[in-house]
């Protein structure tokens, strides 16, 4: 039995973006609903290119709900520039008091920001990582829109995965051709290919990568590319904070 918010998600979906819903889409759309409690008439979901994308307020609704202890965020300068615009964070959410904490970065600058929001780069990199950080402690395997920069506009590793003929999925990176694509990126561009597995199970929201999706692996391998492409220096910062601690080592 579908739920009152799945009803009403559906209801408002088909009135905002009905030429654009698939049965893929709505199937998701019930599982974020009754998953999460995601809810459109909030501005929790967005529909953008016919994938779903959660809200930073739908992300602290989530939070909320789940009576989250503290997120704590704090800069890190020796990946940013203020003089050019460049910021990097770091953000760690306790689910509980005794909780650990799921840590997540973010960075904005501005060549990966939308034009709308240029000179709000801090702004854009404290939430990304706030963002970050809460899809991982609630296991959210949805990108949140403010990680592809703009609302208005689909990101441009968006309209490249538009580009990609369809793939088998095969719960291994997608298929051949996406494993390929991936494999030349880290060759092309000198990645650690462990890093960038960890980043890719982040990115997806997932245990372990064969659990993704094939849209959600040709979405991170475009992330990827174009990430690489614009700035490699501030990829690495990413795939660097997949390190392992000395307390994960023990």
């Amino acid at each position: 039995m579908k739920s009152k918010l799945c009803i009403q998600n559906i209801r408002l979906a088909r009135r905002k973006w009905g030429k654009e819903l698939g049965s893929l889409t709505l199937g998701l759309l019930r599982k974020y609903s009754d998953e999460f409690k995601l809810s459109i008439a909030f501005g929790d979901l967005i529909l953008l290119d016919q994938s779903w994308y959660v809200t930073h307020s739908g992300l602290l609704n989530v939070a909320r709900r789940s009576r989250c202890a503290g997120i704590h965020v704090q800069p890190v300068p020796k990946f940013g520039d203020p003089s050019v615009g460049r910021w990097a964070f770091r953000a760690t959410v306790y689910k509980t008091r005794h909780c650990r904490g799921f840590v997540g970065y973010g960075d904005a600058y501005p060549a990966n920001v939308s034009p709308a929001m240029h000179g709000a780069e801090m702004r854009v990199a404290e939430t990304r990582a706030v963002n970050r950080a809460l899809r991982k402690a609630y296991g959210i395997g949805i990108c949140s829109v403010e990680e592809i920069g703009s609302v208005s506009e689909p990101a441009q590793s968006q309209r490249q995965v538009r580009k990609m003929p369809p793939q088998p999925a095969n719960g291994n990176y997608g298929g051949p051709k996406v494993r390929d694509r991936l494999c030349q990126i880290i060759r092309q561009h000198q990645l650690d290919p462990n890093l960038v597995k960890s980043y890719a199970t982040d990115f997806c929201g997932v245990k372990i990568l064969r659990e993704a999706t094939r849209e959600q692996v040709e979405n991170f391998v475009a992330h990827l590319a174009d990430w690489a492409g614009k700035d490699r220096n501030a990829l690495l910062c990413q795939l660097n904070s997949y390190l392992p601690t000395k307390e994960d080592a023990a």
